[in-house]
């Protein structure tokens, strides 16, 4: 809060980025558990198939971090 950052924010960004650590190779943890329950289905078909949703998430994370008043519009409706 110090260096000017609004908290609710901060959350915001943080959840993104463990969102996106979760299927990111090469220890994306989502993308194992999946290949654990489908056992014919490869891992790098996985991570094929998760890519178009990462991509997503990095357009999502950039306009969070650049616009930020995207993430807070709700927040800021709650407490005018």
């Amino acid at each position: 809060a110090s260096l000017g950052f609004d908290l609710v924010w901060f959350g915001i960004v943080v959840v993104v980025v463990t969102e996106i650590s979760l299927i990111t190779p090469p220890v994306g943890m989502n993308v194992f558990v999946l290949s654990a329950v489908l056992r014919d289905v490869k891992t790098g078909t996985i991570f094929k198939g998760v890519t178009p949703f990462w991509c997503a998430d990095i357009v999502r994370l950039a306009l969070i971090v650049f616009i930020a008043q995207i993430a807070l519009f709700l927040p800021e409706m709650l407490y005018r």
